[in-house]
Protein backbone atom coordinates (compact mmCIF):
# COMPACT_ATOMS: atom_id res chain seq x y z
CA UNK A 1 0.00 0.00 0.00
CA UNK A 2 1.02 3.54 -0.67
CA UNK A 3 0.55 5.80 2.20
CA UNK A 4 0.75 9.60 2.45
CA UNK A 5 3.13 11.87 4.56
CA UNK A 6 3.96 14.34 2.26
CA UNK A 7 -0.12 16.20 2.53
CA UNK A 8 0.31 19.49 4.18
CA UNK A 9 -2.43 19.46 7.08
CA UNK A 10 -3.24 23.25 8.20
CA UNK A 11 -2.89 22.39 12.32
CA UNK A 12 -3.07 26.20 13.37
CA UNK A 13 -6.24 27.45 15.25
CA UNK A 14 -6.85 23.73 15.57
CA UNK A 15 -6.38 23.38 18.75
CA UNK A 16 -2.98 21.90 18.44
CA UNK A 17 -1.13 23.00 21.62
CA UNK A 18 2.26 22.44 18.94
CA UNK A 19 1.33 24.67 16.61
CA UNK A 20 -1.09 27.21 18.37
CA UNK A 21 0.93 27.69 21.40
CA UNK A 22 4.22 28.46 19.75
CA UNK A 23 3.92 32.34 19.27
CA UNK A 24 3.37 33.05 23.53
CA UNK A 25 6.05 30.44 24.40
CA UNK A 26 8.71 31.04 21.98
CA UNK A 27 7.15 34.41 19.98
CA UNK A 28 7.71 32.41 16.72
CA UNK A 29 4.27 33.06 14.88
CA UNK A 30 2.29 30.30 13.21
CA UNK A 31 2.06 32.51 10.38
CA UNK A 32 6.12 32.19 9.05
CA UNK A 33 7.49 29.55 11.58
CA UNK A 34 7.55 25.87 11.78
CA UNK A 35 6.72 24.15 14.88
CA UNK A 36 9.32 21.77 15.78
CA UNK A 37 9.03 21.02 19.47
CA UNK A 38 5.93 19.12 20.70
CA UNK A 39 6.65 15.61 19.98
CA UNK A 40 3.59 14.47 17.86
CA UNK A 41 3.96 14.52 13.96
CA UNK A 42 2.11 16.85 11.45
CA UNK A 43 1.06 14.05 8.87
CA UNK A 44 -2.60 12.01 9.51
CA UNK A 45 -2.44 8.72 11.15
CA UNK A 46 -2.76 5.05 9.37
CA UNK A 47 -5.91 4.83 7.24
CA UNK A 48 -7.33 1.51 9.67
CA UNK A 49 -7.20 3.94 12.94
CA UNK A 50 -9.24 6.50 10.88
CA UNK A 51 -11.59 4.17 9.07
CA UNK A 52 -12.42 2.94 12.95
CA UNK A 53 -13.53 5.87 13.84
CA UNK A 54 -15.61 6.52 11.15
CA UNK A 55 -17.33 3.54 11.74
CA UNK A 56 -17.65 3.73 15.81
CA UNK A 57 -19.31 7.41 14.39
CA UNK A 58 -21.73 6.23 12.26
CA UNK A 59 -22.46 3.40 14.67
CA UNK A 60 -23.47 6.13 16.98
CA UNK A 61 -23.20 4.78 20.17
CA UNK A 62 -20.68 5.26 22.65
CA UNK A 63 -22.09 3.61 26.05
CA UNK A 64 -20.21 1.55 28.72
CA UNK A 65 -17.85 -1.02 27.26
CA UNK A 66 -16.96 -3.52 30.31
CA UNK A 67 -14.45 -5.79 28.60
CA UNK A 68 -11.26 -4.97 27.54
CA UNK A 69 -10.09 -8.30 26.07
CA UNK A 70 -9.86 -7.25 22.34
CA UNK A 71 -7.70 -3.84 23.81
CA UNK A 72 -5.66 -6.09 25.95
CA UNK A 73 -5.31 -9.31 23.21
CA UNK A 74 -3.91 -6.62 20.63
CA UNK A 75 -1.37 -4.92 22.97
CA UNK A 76 0.29 -8.60 23.50
CA UNK A 77 -0.29 -9.14 19.82
CA UNK A 78 1.77 -6.11 18.63
CA UNK A 79 4.66 -6.70 21.47
CA UNK A 80 5.09 -10.02 20.19
CA UNK A 81 4.98 -9.42 16.45
CA UNK A 82 6.96 -6.39 16.31
CA UNK A 83 9.61 -6.39 19.44
CA UNK A 84 10.00 -10.28 20.13
CA UNK A 85 8.54 -9.70 23.35
CA UNK A 86 5.80 -12.35 24.68
CA UNK A 87 2.98 -10.24 26.81
CA UNK A 88 0.67 -12.00 28.58
CA UNK A 89 -2.84 -9.88 28.73
CA UNK A 90 -3.15 -9.46 31.76
CA UNK A 91 -0.09 -7.69 32.67
CA UNK A 92 -1.53 -4.71 30.79
CA UNK A 93 -2.17 -1.96 32.71
CA UNK A 94 -4.68 1.34 31.16
CA UNK A 95 -3.52 4.62 31.90
CA UNK A 96 -4.79 8.36 30.88
CA UNK A 97 -1.31 8.34 28.58
CA UNK A 98 2.16 7.92 29.75
CA UNK A 99 2.83 10.92 31.53
CA UNK A 100 -0.01 9.61 33.71
CA UNK A 101 1.73 6.60 34.12
CA UNK A 102 4.92 8.20 35.51
CA UNK A 103 3.18 9.91 38.18
CA UNK A 104 1.46 6.89 38.86
CA UNK A 105 4.37 4.91 39.28
CA UNK A 106 6.06 7.23 41.39
CA UNK A 107 2.90 7.95 43.69
CA UNK A 108 2.91 4.24 43.91
CA UNK A 109 6.46 3.51 44.87
CA UNK A 110 7.94 6.43 46.62
CA UNK A 111 6.86 8.90 49.28
CA UNK A 112 7.27 12.62 49.55
CA UNK A 113 10.89 14.08 49.56
CA UNK A 114 12.22 10.49 48.82
CA UNK A 115 14.70 10.40 45.52
CA UNK A 116 13.67 9.66 41.99
CA UNK A 117 16.97 8.88 39.65
CA UNK A 118 17.10 9.89 35.86
CA UNK A 119 19.45 9.60 33.57
CA UNK A 120 20.33 13.02 31.67
CA UNK A 121 19.98 14.77 29.40
CA UNK A 122 16.33 13.04 29.20
CA UNK A 123 12.73 14.05 28.74
CA UNK A 124 11.83 16.84 30.47
CA UNK A 125 8.49 15.69 32.24
CA UNK A 126 10.30 12.81 33.90
CA UNK A 127 11.39 16.10 36.23
CA UNK A 128 8.37 18.06 35.90
CA UNK A 129 6.40 14.67 37.13
CA UNK A 130 8.75 13.91 40.22
CA UNK A 131 8.71 17.94 41.47
CA UNK A 132 4.79 17.46 40.76
CA UNK A 133 4.45 14.66 43.46
CA UNK A 134 7.21 16.31 46.04
CA UNK A 135 9.66 14.09 45.15
CA UNK A 136 13.54 14.56 44.82
CA UNK A 137 15.26 14.46 41.37
CA UNK A 138 18.28 12.50 41.15
CA UNK A 139 20.46 13.62 37.91
CA UNK A 140 22.85 11.09 36.87
CA UNK A 141 24.47 12.37 33.64
CA UNK A 142 25.01 10.28 30.77
CA UNK A 143 28.75 10.67 29.70
CA UNK A 144 29.90 11.41 26.11
CA UNK A 145 31.67 9.17 23.49
CA UNK A 146 31.91 10.93 20.39
CA UNK A 147 28.63 11.67 19.27
CA UNK A 148 27.17 8.46 21.39
CA UNK A 149 25.64 8.73 24.52
CA UNK A 150 26.66 5.87 27.24
CA UNK A 151 26.13 4.94 30.63
CA UNK A 152 28.83 5.81 33.56
CA UNK A 153 27.04 3.81 36.67
CA UNK A 154 30.04 4.18 38.67
CA UNK A 155 29.75 8.35 38.50
CA UNK A 156 25.59 7.34 39.08
CA UNK A 157 26.14 5.37 42.21
CA UNK A 158 28.26 7.56 43.64
CA UNK A 159 25.79 10.61 43.35
CA UNK A 160 22.55 8.36 45.41
CA UNK A 161 22.33 8.88 48.84
CA UNK A 162 20.19 5.82 49.28
CA UNK A 163 17.05 7.48 49.88
CA UNK A 164 15.88 6.69 46.23
CA UNK A 165 13.42 4.66 45.95
CA UNK A 166 12.51 4.73 41.83
CA UNK A 167 14.25 4.71 38.75
CA UNK A 168 12.94 6.65 35.40
CA UNK A 169 14.39 5.18 32.49
CA UNK A 170 13.95 6.37 28.38
CA UNK A 171 14.41 3.65 25.65
CA UNK A 172 14.67 4.74 22.78
CA UNK A 173 16.23 7.86 24.69
CA UNK A 174 14.55 10.77 24.56
CA UNK A 175 16.22 13.44 23.70
CA UNK A 176 19.07 11.63 21.55
CA UNK A 177 17.41 9.33 20.16
CA UNK A 178 19.79 6.65 21.17
CA UNK A 179 18.81 2.67 21.16
CA UNK A 180 20.16 0.84 23.80
CA UNK A 181 21.88 -2.55 23.56
CA UNK A 182 21.15 -5.69 25.44
CA UNK A 183 24.15 -5.20 27.75
CA UNK A 184 23.33 -1.61 28.25
CA UNK A 185 19.64 -2.41 29.52
CA UNK A 186 21.18 -5.56 32.00
CA UNK A 187 23.90 -2.86 33.09
CA UNK A 188 20.82 -0.53 33.84
CA UNK A 189 18.52 -3.37 35.60
CA UNK A 190 21.81 -4.17 37.68
CA UNK A 191 21.76 -0.88 38.79
CA UNK A 192 18.18 -0.83 40.01
CA UNK A 193 18.34 -4.50 41.66
CA UNK A 194 22.18 -2.86 43.61
CA UNK A 195 20.09 0.20 44.53
CA UNK A 196 16.89 -1.13 45.22
CA UNK A 197 15.26 0.89 42.63
CA UNK A 198 12.01 0.10 41.12
CA UNK A 199 12.90 0.64 37.29
CA UNK A 200 10.09 2.06 35.12
CA UNK A 201 11.28 1.51 31.62
CA UNK A 202 9.48 4.41 29.23
CA UNK A 203 9.42 2.63 25.94
CA UNK A 204 7.06 4.84 24.17
CA UNK A 205 8.88 5.36 21.40
CA UNK A 206 9.91 1.66 20.90
CA UNK A 207 8.42 1.66 17.14
CA UNK A 208 10.30 4.34 15.85
CA UNK A 209 13.71 2.95 15.00
CA UNK A 210 15.39 3.32 12.26
CA UNK A 211 17.33 0.58 9.60
CA UNK A 212 20.75 -0.58 11.71
CA UNK A 213 19.12 -0.57 15.09
CA UNK A 214 17.70 -2.75 17.08
CA UNK A 215 15.33 -1.88 20.07
CA UNK A 216 14.97 -4.73 22.50
CA UNK A 217 12.48 -4.03 25.59
CA UNK A 218 13.80 -3.86 28.94
CA UNK A 219 11.95 -7.10 30.10
CA UNK A 220 13.56 -9.17 27.07
CA UNK A 221 17.20 -7.78 28.02
CA UNK A 222 16.63 -8.40 31.93
CA UNK A 223 13.95 -10.52 32.75
CA UNK A 224 15.78 -11.67 36.14
CA UNK A 225 14.46 -7.86 37.03
CA UNK A 226 10.82 -8.39 36.39
CA UNK A 227 10.12 -8.53 40.18
CA UNK A 228 11.00 -4.25 39.95
CA UNK A 229 10.19 -3.75 36.66
CA UNK A 230 7.49 -1.66 35.06
CA UNK A 231 7.46 -1.02 31.43
CA UNK A 232 5.27 2.30 29.47
CA UNK A 233 4.09 1.76 26.44
CA UNK A 234 1.79 3.70 24.25
CA UNK A 235 0.82 3.87 20.48
CA UNK A 236 0.60 7.67 20.76
CA UNK A 237 3.87 8.46 19.52
CA UNK A 238 3.60 5.56 16.75
CA UNK A 239 0.48 6.69 15.22
CA UNK A 240 0.19 10.54 16.12
CA UNK A 241 -2.60 9.95 18.48
CA UNK A 242 -1.79 11.36 22.24
CA UNK A 243 -4.75 13.36 21.89
CA UNK A 244 -6.14 9.97 23.16
CA UNK A 245 -4.51 9.86 26.05
CA UNK A 246 -4.18 6.15 26.32
CA UNK A 247 -1.01 4.48 27.74
CA UNK A 248 -0.07 1.19 28.80
CA UNK A 249 1.86 0.09 32.04
CA UNK A 250 2.86 -3.25 31.22
CA UNK A 251 3.74 -5.35 34.64
CA UNK A 252 5.02 -8.73 34.70
CA UNK A 253 5.34 -8.86 38.01
CA UNK A 254 2.22 -10.02 40.22
CA UNK A 255 3.16 -8.28 43.49
CA UNK A 256 4.04 -5.03 41.48
CA UNK A 257 0.75 -5.58 38.96
CA UNK A 258 -1.63 -6.00 42.65
CA UNK A 259 0.02 -2.67 43.72
CA UNK A 260 -0.86 -0.42 40.55
CA UNK A 261 -4.59 -2.18 40.24
CA UNK A 262 -5.10 -1.36 43.50
CA UNK A 263 -4.23 2.90 43.04
CA UNK A 264 -6.19 2.35 39.54
CA UNK A 265 -9.38 0.96 41.25
CA UNK A 266 -8.82 3.85 44.62
CA UNK A 267 -8.91 6.64 42.17
CA UNK A 268 -11.65 4.89 39.83
CA UNK A 269 -9.94 4.74 36.82
CA UNK A 270 -11.24 3.52 33.66
CA UNK A 271 -9.99 4.09 29.86
CA UNK A 272 -12.14 5.33 27.37
CA UNK A 273 -13.68 3.46 24.74
CA UNK A 274 -12.94 4.99 21.60
CA UNK A 275 -8.82 5.11 22.39
CA UNK A 276 -8.88 1.57 22.82
CA UNK A 277 -10.84 1.14 19.59
CA UNK A 278 -8.63 3.04 17.90
CA UNK A 279 -5.38 1.31 19.42
CA UNK A 280 -6.60 -2.39 18.58
CA UNK A 281 -7.22 -1.08 15.44
CA UNK A 282 -3.60 0.36 14.98
CA UNK A 283 -2.21 -2.36 16.16
CA UNK A 284 -3.00 -5.08 13.63
CA UNK A 285 -1.07 -5.74 10.68
CA UNK A 286 -2.37 -2.79 8.36
CA UNK A 287 -1.29 -0.41 10.91
CA UNK A 288 1.97 -2.45 10.83
CA UNK A 289 2.39 -1.40 7.06
CA UNK A 290 1.80 1.91 7.82
CA UNK A 291 4.70 2.04 10.71
CA UNK A 292 7.03 0.59 8.53
CA UNK A 293 5.98 3.27 5.60
CA UNK A 294 6.44 5.82 8.30
CA UNK A 295 9.99 4.88 9.09
CA UNK A 296 10.31 4.92 5.81
CA UNK A 297 9.52 8.46 5.35
CA UNK A 298 11.58 9.46 8.91
CA UNK A 299 14.73 8.58 7.87
CA UNK A 300 15.07 10.44 4.36
CA UNK A 301 13.62 13.29 6.62
CA UNK A 302 16.59 13.15 9.10
CA UNK A 303 19.36 12.12 6.07
CA UNK A 304 18.03 15.52 4.84
CA UNK A 305 18.17 17.48 8.26
CA UNK A 306 21.47 15.93 9.10
CA UNK A 307 23.05 16.93 6.06
CA UNK A 308 21.56 20.57 6.17
CA UNK A 309 22.88 20.99 9.84
CA UNK A 310 25.76 19.14 10.07
CA UNK A 311 27.26 21.16 7.28
CA UNK A 312 26.75 24.53 9.67
CA UNK A 313 30.85 24.62 11.38
CA UNK A 314 30.49 24.19 14.98
CA UNK A 315 26.61 22.23 14.74
CA UNK A 316 26.27 18.64 14.87
CA UNK A 317 23.15 16.66 15.02
CA UNK A 318 24.07 13.69 17.02
CA UNK A 319 23.52 10.00 15.04
CA UNK A 320 19.53 9.26 15.24
CA UNK A 321 18.89 5.31 15.94
CA UNK A 322 15.40 5.92 16.72
CA UNK A 323 12.08 8.43 17.61
CA UNK A 324 11.90 11.23 14.97
CA UNK A 325 13.34 13.72 17.20
CA UNK A 326 16.78 15.15 16.31
CA UNK A 327 18.82 15.93 19.06
CA UNK A 328 21.22 19.21 17.68
CA UNK A 329 24.57 20.58 19.29
CA UNK A 330 24.94 23.59 18.75
CA UNK A 331 28.29 24.22 21.26
CA UNK A 332 30.88 24.01 19.13
CA UNK A 333 30.21 27.23 17.36
CA UNK A 334 31.61 29.09 20.76
CA UNK A 335 27.68 30.58 20.97
CA UNK A 336 25.54 31.64 23.90
CA UNK A 337 22.20 29.21 24.60
CA UNK A 338 20.68 33.20 24.75
CA UNK A 339 22.18 33.54 21.00
CA UNK A 340 21.74 30.33 19.61
CA UNK A 341 17.88 30.70 20.80
CA UNK A 342 17.87 33.32 19.11
CA UNK A 343 19.08 33.00 15.75
CA UNK A 344 16.56 30.38 15.31
CA UNK A 345 13.41 31.86 16.88
CA UNK A 346 14.25 35.32 15.47
CA UNK A 347 16.21 34.95 12.02
CA UNK A 348 15.43 31.22 11.19
CA UNK A 349 11.64 31.08 12.55
CA UNK A 350 11.86 28.09 13.94
CA UNK A 351 10.45 26.85 17.10
CA UNK A 352 12.11 23.82 18.36
CA UNK A 353 12.59 22.15 22.08
CA UNK A 354 14.95 24.11 24.55
CA UNK A 355 17.81 21.71 25.28
CA UNK A 356 18.59 22.92 29.12
CA UNK A 357 14.98 21.68 29.79
CA UNK A 358 16.35 18.35 29.66
CA UNK A 359 18.71 18.67 32.08
CA UNK A 360 22.08 18.47 32.78
CA UNK A 361 23.90 18.25 29.58
CA UNK A 362 21.46 19.96 27.82
CA UNK A 363 23.51 22.94 27.74
CA UNK A 364 23.92 24.35 24.10
CA UNK A 365 21.30 21.83 22.48
CA UNK A 366 18.07 22.32 20.80
CA UNK A 367 15.81 19.35 20.00
CA UNK A 368 13.96 19.12 16.24
CA UNK A 369 10.81 17.34 15.46
CA UNK A 370 11.24 15.52 12.39
CA UNK A 371 7.62 14.10 12.08
CA UNK A 372 6.70 16.08 9.49
CA UNK A 373 6.71 16.69 5.72
CA UNK A 374 9.95 16.16 3.54
CA UNK A 375 9.73 19.38 2.53
CA UNK A 376 9.20 21.46 5.68
CA UNK A 377 12.30 19.50 6.81
CA UNK A 378 14.31 21.16 4.25
CA UNK A 379 12.85 24.22 4.67
CA UNK A 380 13.67 24.29 8.02
CA UNK A 381 17.74 22.89 7.21
CA UNK A 382 17.49 26.16 4.74
CA UNK A 383 16.61 28.51 7.28
CA UNK A 384 18.73 27.04 9.77
CA UNK A 385 21.73 27.21 7.22
CA UNK A 386 21.19 31.10 6.38
CA UNK A 387 20.61 31.83 10.28
CA UNK A 388 24.25 31.10 10.72
CA UNK A 389 25.83 31.68 7.33
CA UNK A 390 27.85 34.06 8.92
CA UNK A 391 30.19 30.90 10.38
CA UNK A 392 30.78 29.45 6.74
Amino acid sequence: MVFDFETPIDRRGTGSSKWDKMEALFGVSAEDGLAMWTADSDYATAPCVIEKLRAAAEHGVFGYMPEYDGYLNSVAWWMTNRHGWQVEPDWVLTTQGLGNAVALCIDVWSAPNEGVVTFNPVYHEFANKIRKTGRRVVECPLARDGDTYVLDLEDAQERLSGDERVLLWCSPQNPSGRVWSAEELRAVAEFAERNDLILVSDEIHHDLVFPGAAFVPMHVAAPEAEHRMVILTAASKTFNIAGLRTGNMIIPDATLRAAMRARLKTLDYQPGTLGMMMIEAAYSPEGAAWVDAQIAHLARNRDAFDAAVNAIPGVRSMPLQGTYLAWVDFSGTGMSQEEITRRVHEDARIAPSPGPGFGTGGEGFLRFNLATTHARVVEAGRRLHKAFSDLQ
